[in-house]
């Protein structure tokens, strides 16, 4: 499964590396990247099943099929594509002029960048930037915002980033905007709700011996897979109370997942040369362990 289509890049590699037979369930939240990968389905000759759906609506993908616990990967590679960020329409972008969208799927009713921005009061605002773009500034930022939008309310991205250039600090290695634009993207699409329970039901899908494996671009989404990871692999607590004095009649409990990398795999000097987008990217695994064999267990 690839569960972030996008422009079908992952797509291929996962038909490549299954073929003959394999079969690839890809899928996509922007209803525009399955309308451009819908030719590839055809090409795939039956291999490739790709759907209009979210992170969220994993289980309802997979289990109607009988597949539960029987994908052998699932594949998240979490955030914006460059075609996204880099389409003036979508509205991703503070350095192209366009309307405050940033709905991964223009086809919802989901309220718009533009909504929040001209409907939320100004401690809302503020702890959406502070918990979604770490934004220390958030405060400033909101009350800003608020006494704009009195007489002209926000409509595009560039006359949000002039306003956030004139009040935020400059200098450093990023624009005064980045937070901003990043937690109005988060909050407009949940996107945060959605990795979240779209990891946790990979879990229960992958097959054993299977692999989910999710690439993240900034530490909220890679916080999220980190500790989703590290408790499926935890072992379990041992027994406390009158509980720990009785006799064990039943096999203990095995681990189920394990990581095959200790750290996250981050890309090297080479490919942030050739790929500067990647240079935050951070990339885990984590492997579903064979069931053990109930006559080995002592």
């Amino acid at each position: 499964m690839d569960a972030t289509f996008g422009d079908g890049g992952h797509t291929e590699a996962l038909l490549a590396a299954s073929a003959p037979d394999g079969r690839v369930i890809a899928l996509d939240r922007d209803a525009a990247a399955v309308e451009r990968g819908t030719p590839r389905v055809q090409a795939a000759a039956g291999r490739l099943q790709l759907l209009h759906a979210r992170f969220s609506q994993l289980a309802a993908i997979v289990e109607p099929l009988g597949l539960k616990e029987r994908v052998d990967g699932i594949l998240f590679d979490v955030g914006l594509s460059s075609r996204q960020l880099d389409a003036r329409t979508r509205g991703f972008s503070f350095r192209l002029d366009g309307p405050l969208d940033m709905r991964m799927d223009q086809t919802t009713p989901a309220p718009t960048a533009a909504e929040l921005l001209n409907r939320l009061p100004a401690e809302a605002l503020a702890d959406l930037f502070f918990q979604y773009g770490e934004e220390r500034h958030a405060r400033k930022a909101a009350r800003a915002i608020v006494e704009q939008r009195r007489t002209q309310p926000f409509a595009t991205t560039r006359q949000l980033a002039r306003l956030l250039e004139r009040i935020l600090p400059a200098g450093g290695p990023i624009h005064p905007a980045t937070r901003i634009f990043q937690a109005l993207r988060i909050a407009v699409n949940q996107e945060l709700e959605e990795l979240t329970q779209g990891v946790q039901t990979a879990l229960e899908l992958v097959a054993p011996g299977g692999r989910v494996a999710v690439i993240s671009f900034h530490s909220l989404e890679d916080r999220i897979v980190k500790h989703t990871f590290r408790a499926a692999t935890a072992p379990p607590p041992p027994p406390t109370g009158p509980a720990a004095w009785l006799p064990v009649t039943t096999p203990p409990q095995v681990l189920k997942f394990r990581l095959p990398f200790s750290r996250p795999v981050t890309p090297d000097t080479l490919e942030i040369r050739a790929n500067p987008r990647a240079r935050s990217a951070k990339l885990r695994v984590i492997e579903r362990l064979p069931a053990p064999s109930l006559d080995r267990i002592p």
